[in-house]
Order: structure tokens, then C-alpha cells, then sequence
């Protein structure tokens, strides 16, 4: 998923959605000895013949991040294990790295006719841009067909709608359910040390954020706050309003009211929320409690949190209940909900999926590998965790690093884009996340604040409009960061400033597409 981190948000990936959760998880209460050892010499190749005559057919995949040492070895043992349970494939798994480089890839090798089977994406990658191209595979039919126990849990989640474009299934989302609304989280050790400690939850407003980062401050004034900025302040406003955004990339900011049933659409700089925001980042900015190098500093937040570089961080309910791993044993963390009386949606369904490319041969043995996944304990843990005693090692249940290992040297663990593949009946506890961690998180999830996404699914074109986004864009880069990092000494003129700009830049004409979009959308569910 991709973290509130990659993902928080990533995230939360949630992330960290989608996410009955509760229900159907064991979370790693199966016995130590259904995890796969690496198969015996020639065990499985024989076992193989005697359950399947199907033709042997080699599928490609293709995920995001750095390719692990032990990757091939793993989906060797992968290969063995399911053509012991009749399907003849292999597998060749590729890596792209994540980022601009991922999505544009993709882009590239569907545009020249690429025939690879399988590859993740999300809603922060390249996944509107493929479906809206028509690069994935419709797959009504084929879904029911060759993965019914996939496609019962799409019926039961109601997720599939989120994954189909003009009629057509053209996805394969998590089966995950989480919610990404924030957080904020602290260093309690200085805190406590300064006896500062809030009471649990009780932080719940930017003003109260703002009262206790000045006592932080006041407590380590050598020390960094890193009160969030940016688009982590943002959201924070945005859910301080009750605001759906609906451009989670780029700097497109529109929103529509959640108490809104006509879904108006709004651009974020016409609302008294970004004026409160502006001014906000301002008075932060000016007494140091937003860093001074907000702008130049591009080490991620999350990472500097953990690095003890600053005391102060944006969170999410999956980051702030996970296991911190602080780079000095000493520090601790704390964390406070914030506006938890407001409306938030819950992560997509869309934050982490499985895409069959349109030019795929063997799309049938793809799904049947799906379904396989779906229902056996043995194939996840080699999927999601690899070769017990070479890759991970069990220890009443916990699924760790094997000695002298960690996510910095993982041959294996962790590897990227292995979020689409989540499956919560069968994810064992880890350091990270400890026992019954996504049954908690899918009942946060589930609490009555925190709503399914009433566009979710939505793909905004943008063909007939790209040339005002692009200077929307490029408004945003020289105005809005400077005001969203509280730089201007005026916010408030500033804030007129930026949407005289932005409607100069065309604006208006690309809220009329937009709306006419979503009015288009919500009709169509009806």
C-alpha cells in the first residue's frame, strides 16, 4: 500500500480501503507449519504432473520499488507450489521504481503493445491514466469465471464499482479496508521529560495543535517542531471543513461539501478554508514552529520523525498505532485524533490494485493465481513473506526478520507493490504491525464518522481542459506552496493574489468540466 508514506497516505495506506475485515481475519493464528519451506529438489515439479496437463505458460508481472535479492528464488517456490496444485504457470517478476518513472513506464509499454500479464498500481500511480486509455483488461466475465472466491468478496465489499470505467471491471482492488484521516503525533519523551504530556486524545484542533507545539517548543528549543505544513496541513483543513478532495495528485486542489448531495465543486483557494489555512501557516511560519526550510528541506517527514529531527509529525491511525521503529531506543511516540466529529472517506478501494494489461495472453491463469491467493494460507505466506528460514522467520505466529536482517536489508520482506495482494484472513502479525493490528484498523474504519467515498471510482478527464490545468499547476508551484508553507507576509493578500492568478489561468472553465463530470458520474449510479 502506499504509505500515508508511499503511502500516508501515503500514508494508509493505508493504507493502510475495503477495509467485512473483522469477520474473516485470523492474523497469523494458523499453525507455524502451514508457512512454506523452500520445496525439496524435483518434489514439486513431480507433484505437478500427476495434478495438471494444461500447457506450461510463463506470466510476467511487473511492481513498483527495487527488485529484493531473494525475488526469483521466492517466485520459483511460487511456481512449484501452484503447479502442485494444477496451474502450469512460472512466473517473471520486474520491478520499476516508484514515482514519476512507474506510471510514465507503464504509459510507455501499453502504448507499444507490450503483452506483460499482471501489474500493481493505485490511484496515486499511474491507474486513471491506464483505465482512461482503455490499457487494462474488461473483466466481467472472466472475473466470475476463473476467480469465484475473489469475486465473492468483491460482492460482499461492494469494491467493484470503485474499479469499473464505462460499465467495465477494468480492476482488481485490495480487499482491505482503512481510513487515512489525520493524526497528529509527538516525541512523548520529550514531552513527558518536560511534564507536557497531553491526555489521550486530547488534541483535536489545529488550535489545539498550535497550544502544544508552542510548549514543545518552549521545552526543546534546540530541537525541530516539524509542525506539518503543506499538503499535510491541508488535509487537516480539509477535514476540519468536512471537504472531499477530488484530485489526490498534483496540485489541482478541488473539492465538493461531504454535506453537499448536488456535489458541487469547488476550487480550494475560493474557500474560507484556505484563507484560514493561510493565515494559520503564516503565524506558524513566523514563530518556527513550521521550519524555516519547509520548502528546500525534501527528506520525508515520516523518516525525519523517526530520526529524532523533529518532534512533531502529521499521522494516521495506521502510523500512529504501528510499532515506531525510532533510530534511538529511547524515544517514544504519542498521538491524538483530530476533529474525530467530522466526516472523513475512507481509503479507495483504488489506493492499492492488481491490473490485467489488455494485451495479456494468459489472463485466464492470472485470475485463477488470484483466486489460489485468496484461499490459501501456504501461497500468501510465500507471496507476501517468501521462504521461511531464508527470506522470514516465524516466531509464535510473528512473521520477522531472519537474524542480521531489517527493512533496510531485506532479501525479501516488504517488497514493493506486494499491497495489492493484502489479504486480511491471512496477514500474520510482524514488528510493524502487531496481533489483531487490521482487525483494529478496519473497525476504526468502520466507525460512524468515517464514510464510504460517494465518488469513489471517479476519473476526472482532463483532455479538453489540460492546458489550463497545466498553468493551474504552475500558479500553484510560484504562489500557493509559498502560502501553504505560511512564507508571505501578508497571507491574506497573498490569498487574493493566488485566485486572481488562478482565475486568470482559466479556472472557471475547468470547474464547468469538472462539474459536468461529476454530475455525469453520479447519474450514471443511480
Amino acid at each position: 500500500m502506499k504509505p500515508v508514506r508511499i503511502r500516508n497516505a501515503m500514508l494508509s495506506l493505508t493504507l493502510l480501503t475495503s477495509f467485512g475485515l473483522a469477520a474473516c481475519s485470523n492474523n497469523g493464528n494458523q499453525a507455524a507449519d502451514s508457512s512454506p519451506k523452500a520445496p525439496a529438489s524435483g518434489s514439486s515439479a513431480s507433484a505437478a504432473a500427476a495434478t495438471t496437463t494444461e500447457e506450461e505458460v510463463t506470466l510476467r508481472f511487473y511492481f513498483g520499488g527495487d527488485k529484493k535479492s531473494a525475488t526469483d528464488e521466492v517466485w520459483k517456490a511460487v511456481s512449484d507450489y501452484v503447479k502442485s496444485k494444477g496451474l502450469n504457470v512460472n512466473f517473471v517478476i520486474n520491478t520499476i521504481p516508484f514515482g514519476d518513472p512507474y506510471a510514465e513506464k507503464l504509459l510507455v509499454m501499453s502504448s507499444s503493445g507490450d503483452d506483460w500479464d499482471l501489474n500493481f498500481d493505485g490511484d496515486w500511480l499511474a491507474y486513471r491514466q491506464m483505465s482512461a486509455k482503455g490499457a487494462y483488461m474488461t473483466l466481467n466475465d472472466l472475473l466470475p469465471k476463473y476467480a469465484p472466491n475473489l469475486y465473492k468478496v468483491y460482492q460482499e465489499q461492494g469494491t467493484l464499482a470503485a474499479a469499473t470505467v464505462n460499465g467495465n471491471i477494468v480492476a482488481l482492488p485490495w480487499t482491505m479496508k482503512m481510513n487515512q484521516r489525520p493524526y497528529v503525533k509527538w516525541r512523548s519523551d520529550v514531552a513527558t521529560a518536560a511534564n507536557i504530556q497531553p491526555a489521550d486524545n486530547s488534541i483535536q484542533t489545529v488550535e489545539d495543535m498550535y497550544d502544544f507545539a508552542h510548549k514543545l517548543q518552549e521545552a526543546a528549543p534546540d530541537q525541530k517542531i516539524g509542525f506539518p505544513a503543506g499538503s499535510a496541513l491541508m488535509e487537516i483543513f480539509r477535514t476540519r471543513d468536512e471537504l472531499l478532495d477530488l484530485s489526490p495528485m498534483g496540485a489541482n486542489q478541488f473539492v465538493i461539501d461531504l454535506n453537499d448531495s448536488t456535489y458541487q465543486v469547488k476550487p480550494i483557494e475560493q474557500l474560507q478554508t484556505y484563507r484560514d489555512l493561510a493565515v494559520y501557516a503564516g503565524k506558524l511560519y513566523k514563530e518556527g514552529i513550521i521550519n524555516k526550510d519547509v520548502l528546500v528541506d525534501k527528506e520525508d517527514a515520516a523518516t525525519k520523525y523517526r530520526n529524532g529531527k523533529i518532534l512533531f509529525a502529521n499521522s494516521s491511525h495506521e502510523w500512529t498505532y504501528a510499532t515506531e521503529t525510532f533510530s534511538d531506543p529511547t524515544f517514544t511516540s504519542s498521538g491524538s485524533l483530530l476533529y474525530p466529529d467530522k466526516k472523513h472517506v475512507n481509503r479507495t478501494a483504488l489506493a492499492n490494485v492488481a491490473a490485467i494489461n489488455a494485451n495479456s495472453k494468459h489472463a485466464d491463469r492470472v485470475l485463477r493465481f488470484l483466486d489460489m491467493l485468496e484461499t490459501d494460507q501456504t501461497l500468501y505466506d510465500l507471496v507476501q513473506y517468501g521462504i521461511e528460514g531464508k527470506t522470514y522467520v516465524l516466531e509464535d505466529g510473528m512473521a520477522k526478520y531472519p537474524d542480521g536482517m531489517d527493512s533496510t536489508t531485506s532479501n525479501y520482506m516488504e517488497w514493493g507493490g506486494q499491497w495489492a495482494f493484502w489479504k486480511p484472513q491471512f496477514m500474520r502479525p510482524t514488528e510493524t504491525y502487531g496481533q489483531d493490528f487490521w482487525v483494529k484498523e478496519a473497525e476504526f474504519a468502520s466507525e460512524p464518522n468515517n464514510i464510504n467515498n460517494p465518488l469513489d471510482g471517479f476519473t476526472f478527464n482532463t483532455e479538453s481542459i489540460k492546458n489550463e490545468l497545466v498553468q493551474r499547476d504552475q500558479v500553484h508551484s510560484e504562489l500557493g506552496v509559498q502560502i501553504e508553507a505560511g512564507i508571505p507576509k501578508n497571507p491574506e493578500a497573498s490569498v487574493d493574489e493566488y485566485i486572481a492568478k488562478q482565475q486568470k489561468a482559466g479556472v472557471d472553465k475547468v470547474v464547468a468540466e469538472l462539474q459536468k463530470q461529476v454530475d455525469a458520474f453520479v447519474a450514471s449510479k443511480k
